[in-house]
């Protein structure tokens, strides 16, 4: 299939296609509309940049107007789910673009925000709501929307929501919508955990898939520097002094290390801003709007906002600390190289980290290139690592017990040795 023409779109939404500059289908789009709107269950499996967003839009909204209903007073027609606020606001603007022309609403809901506000936009109703799961539960233990008028579910970036720990929260929302609906799994990654959740959730779903596993974007450029972690932020400041020009992303592990990598940004000179879970929803949304509109040239981030920032501009990440689920090295690097562009994907690897770095070449199927220092030798931690870590090639760094707190002095230590001591004389547990 070459046009949306032959997909079996309808008219109106053809012509807002063409409005919206889409050409032609992406080819998970031209393999599931069609699926979608013959009222098909699916799972696509997609990489990340590849169009999902308007692969179950489109059809979505081309059987929501060809139903001609309207949505019931606190209800809704349609759930989308998704795990981060910057992918539910990236969806709802995508879909409101399509609707313009049409009679149909387009409702999020994230946190971060008044729910007030997002009570009262509900009362009346909505034919397409996207949520993050937490917000959605908040609104639903308040009576302030019913799922059970949704006749279509879509869990997108599902991967991810198990990552983020919404399976409970996702099992609670299926339960609330109508068992006699459509169900849509989208996601950039398949592990075992996604075929539980397809065979709890969908009935004899077709299986649409256009990318391996772990399949990295084919225009972007991927790299590797050796160092010792104490280095990687002069480095870094070195990498983007030297290309002014450039629109880049640096993912940190923690929100504490995106904040404090920020700031020594800064201090340098470079304009720089961040986005991660302790930042409010105004102030992630402003980030992001900065970097569009050049205020700013660099965004560290933590993998909350991975797969939420839709940036086409991006023309390099730097993956300044490499991630504990491997699968993230992917969804990070898909934020260059958007839309047919060219991106280059920067890693610096510590000593530290050299396990992760093996498992993400494992995932991956690639040696990555090393643009400077040496490999080193592969520790006894770091092997355990790469043989098992947690989920797929996650694993924990630098061989730190699980569970266990760091300390920051000798004295420390003895402290909490102590603190052990005396709770096992009272009887109980020490749970540090």
């Amino acid at each position: 299939m070459t046009d949306f023409q032959s997909l079996g779109l309808s008219e109106d939404l053809l012509s807002a296609v063409a409005e919206n500059g889409y050409d032609a289908p992406t080819p998970i789009q031209a393999k599931a509309i069609p699926l979608i709107l013959d009222g098909k269950d699916l799972m696509g499996l997609a990489q990340t940049g590849t169009g999902k967003t308007a692969a179950f839009g489109l059809p979505l909204i081309d059987r929501l107007l060809e139903e001609d209903k309207r949505p019931l007073p606190k209800g809704t027609r349609a759930l989308i789910l998704a795990p981060t606020r910057e992918l539910v606001n990236q969806i709802a603007k995508n879909l409101v673009s399509f609707v313009k022309k049409t009679p149909l609403r387009v409702t999020s809901v994230v946190g971060g925000v008044s729910i007030n506000a997002q009570v009262k936009r509900l009362s009346r109703g909505t034919d397409i709501l996207v949520a993050t799961p937490g917000r959605l539960l908040d609104l639903v233990d308040r009576k302030s929307v019913d799922l059970g008028t949704a006749s279509y579910l879509v869990l997108d970036e599902a991967d991810q929501m198990l990552d983020l720990g919404f399976i409970h929260a996702l099992r609670r929302i299926a339960g609330l919508v109508s068992d006699d609906r459509q169900t849509l799994l989208f996601s950039a990654t398949m592990p075992k955990q996604i075929n539980v959740l397809a065979k709890s959730y969908l009935k004899n779903p077709e299986r649409v898939e256009v990318s391996p596993t772990g399949r990295t974007a084919d225009k972007v450029t991927q790299s590797v520097h050796f160092l010792e972690q104490k280095t990687k932020g002069s480095f870094l400041v070195d990498q983007l002094q030297s290309k002014p020009d450039g629109m880049s992303l640096v993912f940190c592990r923690t929100k504490h290390g995106a904040e404090k990598l920020m700031r020594k940004l800064a201090q340098s000179g470079i304009a720089a801003g961040s986005i991660h879970g302790n930042k409010s929803q105004n102030q992630r949304e402003r980030a992001i709007r900065d970097l569009r509109d050049g205020s700013i040239k660099v965004l560290v981030a933590t993998d909350v906002a991975a797969r939420g920032i839709d940036i086409p501009g991006v023309s390099h990440v730097y993956n300044f600390e490499l991630p504990e689920v491997a699968e993230a090295y992917v969804h990070r690097i898909g934020r260059t190289a958007r839309a047919g562009a060219e991106g280059e994907a920067i890693a610096l690897c510590s000593p530290e980290e050299i396990g992760l770095f093996r498992q993400i070449e494992k995932l991956i199927g690639l040696d990555i290139t090393v643009a400077s220092g040496e490999v080193p030798p592969m520790s006894a931690a770091a092997a355990r690592t790469q043989r098992g870590g947690r989920n797929k090639g996650g694993g924990k760094p630098s061989g730190k017990k699980p569970f266990q707190k760091r300390s920051s002095s000798g004295d420390n230590d003895n402290k909490s040795r102590a603190r052990h001591q005396r709770r096992r004389q009272g009887g109980r547990r020490n749970a540090a």
